[in-house]
C-alpha cells in the first residue's frame, strides 16, 4: 500500500487547531448549567468561583497533556500516549471505549439536540412520528422527523469532514467565530441594554423554584455538584488531541492550542456568568424553568418574546458547531487503531486526494446514526461517564511514566508548574470518579464492564500481529 493511502498530512493551523478544541467546548452547557449551579451553591460569587475552579482545573489537564502531545505527536493522541505508557492492551481499551459509546454517544445526542432546537425554531414542526416500536424490555425505539433531522446533522458534518483537513478546520474556525460572536452579544447586550443592577452580585438565592435540580442544600455535596456542572461544560477541552497527527508545527502549536482555547473559554465563560447575574437575582435564576436557560431569559428581557426564537438558533448553531467538531477528532480512533493491526486494515486508507481517512469516518458516521435511533445514548453516555473520568487520569498520569522512562527525549514544551500541575489534575479526578461511583454505583459498574468487554475483543484481534505499533 502506498504511503499516499495510509499518511495523514499536517494540514491545521494554529487558528484552527484552538477552533476545533474551542468549538468542541462550547456547547450548550454555558446556556444550561448557570441555573443548576446558582441552586447548588446559592450565591453568583460562589458560582463564578466555581466556573473559576472548574476552568483551572481543565487548564491543568491541558498543561499536562500539552507536554505529552507535543513530545508524541500523531494521530488520536491519546490513544497513542495510553498505548505507550501502559501498553497495546489499553490503548485498544481506550480506543474500544471512546469510539464503541463516549465520542460517538456524545456526537449522537449532539445530532437529538440539534433536531430538538431546530423543531422549537419551527415551533414544534417536527413533532411527527412515522414508526414506533417496542423492544424487549420495554425499550421503546420511534422514528420521525426529529431522528431523521439528527440524522441529516451527523450525514452533513461527515461529509464536510470528508474534505481536506484544512477545509474542516476553516468551517471549525467559522463556526467558532459564531459561538463566540453569540456570546460576546448576549453579555454586551445584558451589560449595555438590560437596565441590570451589580448588586445582584450580593444578593443569595432565597426560594427559587430550582424546578428538577436535586442538590440545593449548598455545602460540600452543592458545591461538588456544580463543579461537575461546570466540567461538564468545559469537556472538550482536549478535543484537538485526536488530530495530534495533522497539526502544524506540533511542538508549538498543540500546546498553544489547548492552552489557548482553555483561556478563551474561561474568559468567555466568566464573562456571560457576570452578564446573567446583571440582569437576574439569584433567585430569578433559580426560577428559570428547566426546560428554558438563564441566557435565554436574559435575552427575553433585552428583546421580548422574538428571544425563544433567537435562542433555538443559537443553541442549534452552537450544537452544529460542537457535531462538527467531534465527528471531525473521533474518526482518527479508528484510523490509529487500524494502523496498529487493530480492527479492520481498510480504516487506515486515506483519500489520496484529501489526505483524510474517509471509510474511518463513514464508519463512525453509521454508528452514530444508529446510537442516535436507538434512542439509548443519554443511557450509554451515562455510562462513559466512569471511564471518560479514568481514561483522562491514565493519560495524565503516564507524563510521570515518561519523565522517568524517556528522560532525554525531546520535549518541545514542559508543563508550568510540573509536578504540583498534574497531581492537582489527579487528585481531582481521582475525587470525581470516587463521586461518579457513590452517586451512581449502577451505571460506573456498566460502564467499567463495557471498558473490559474489550479485553477478549483485543486477544481476538491481536492473535499472530506484531506487539510494536506500525
Amino acid at each position: 500500500m502506498t504511503t499516499e493511502h495510509t499518511q495523514l498530512i499536517r494540514g491545521l493551523g494554529l487558528i484552527a487547531a484552538i477552533s476545533v478544541n474551542v468549538a468542541n467546548i462550547i456547547g450548550t452547557g454555558i446556556f444550561l448549567k448557570g441555573r443548576v449551579m446558582t441552586c447548588n451553591v446559592g450565591s453568583p460569587g460562589k458560582v463564578l468561583i466555581v466556573w473559576v475552579l472548574a476552568g483551572l482545573l481543565s487548564m491543568a489537564g491541558a498543561l499536562t497533556y500539552a507536554e505529552l502531545l507535543a513530545m508524541k505527536p500523531r494521530a488520536a493522541g491519546e490513544y497513542g500516549i495510553v498505548r505507550d505508557a501502559y501498553g497495546r492492551p489499553w490503548g485498544f481499551i481506550y480506543g474500544w471505549t471512546q469510539f464503541l459509546i463516549a465520542r460517538t454517544a456524545s456526537a449522537a445526542a449532539l445530532a437529538v439536540g440539534i433536531a430538538i432546537f431546530l423543531n422549537d425554531l419551527l415551533g414544534g414542526a417536527l413533532r411527527h412520528t412515522y414508526f414506533e416500536y417496542t423492544l424487549p424490555g420495554g425499550h421503546p425505539i420511534s422514528i420521525g422527523r426529529l431522528q431523521l433531522v439528527a440524522l441529516a446533522a451527523i450525514i452533513v458534518t461527515t461529509l464536510i469532514n470528508c474534505a481536506a483537513v484544512r477545509v474542516s478546520g476553516g468551517v471549525a474556525s467559522v463556526l467558532t467565530g459564531l459561538k463566540i460572536i453569540l456570546l460576546l452579544g448576549v453579555g454586551f447586550g445584558a451589560f449595555f441594554y438590560s437596565g441590570g443592577d451589580w448588586g445582584n452580585l450580593a444578593l443569595e438565592n432565597t426560594g427559587g423554584a430550582c424546578e428538577g435540580v436535586a442538590i440545593t442544600t449548598g455545602g460540600m455535596a452543592g458545591f461538588a455538584a456544580a463543579m461537575l456542572g461546570a466540567l461538564w461544560a468545559y469537556d472538550g477541552w482536549n478535543n484537538v488531541t485526536f488530530l495530534a497527527g495533522e497539526v502544524k508545527n506540533p511542538g508549538r502549536n498543540l500546546p498553544l492550542a489547548l492552552i489557548g482555547g482553555g483561556l478563551i473559554v474561561i474568559s468567555l465563560y466568566l464573562f456571560v456568568n457576570l452578564s446573567y447575574f446583571h440582569v437576574l437575582t439569584p433567585t430569578q435564576v433559580a426560577d428559570v424553568p428547566e426546560s428554558s436557560s438563564v441566557a435565554a431569559e436574559v435575552i427575553r428581557r433585552l428583546l421580548g418574546s422574538v428571544a425563544v426564537t433567537l435562542m433555538a438558533a443559537a443553541m442549534m448553531t452552537s450544537s452544529f458547531g460542537a457535531l462538527h467538531a467531534s465527528i471531525l477528532a473521533t474518526a482518527r480512533i479508528p484510523y490509529a487503531l487500524a494502523k496498529d493491526g487493530l480492527t479492520f486494515k481498510s480504516l487506515a486508507q486515506v483519500s489520496p486526494r484529501t489526505h483524510v481517512p474517509i471509510r474511518s469516518l463513514v464508519v463512525q458516521g453509521i454508528w452514530a446514526c444508529v446510537l442516535a435511533l436507538s434512542g439509548s445514548f443519554d443511557t450509554l453516555t451515562d455510562y462513559a461517564i466512569f471511564a471518560l473520568t479514568l481514561f483522562y487520569a491514565l493519560v495524565a498520569g503516564s507524563i510521570f511514566i515518561f519523565r522517568w522512562r524517556e528522560p532525554e527525549s525531546e520535549r518541545p514544551y514542559r508543563t508550568w508548574g510540573y509536578p504540583v500541575v498534574p497531581i492537582l489534575f489527579l487528585t481531582v479526578s481521582a475525587w470525581l470518579i470516587f463521586q461518579t461511583i457513590r452517586n451512581t454505583p449502577r451505571q460506573s459498574a456498566i460502564g467499567l464492564g463495557l471498558i473490559l468487554l474489550g479485553l477478549p475483543v483485543y486477544w481476538f484481534l491481536a492473535r499472530g500481529q506484531d506487539s510494536k505499533p506500525q
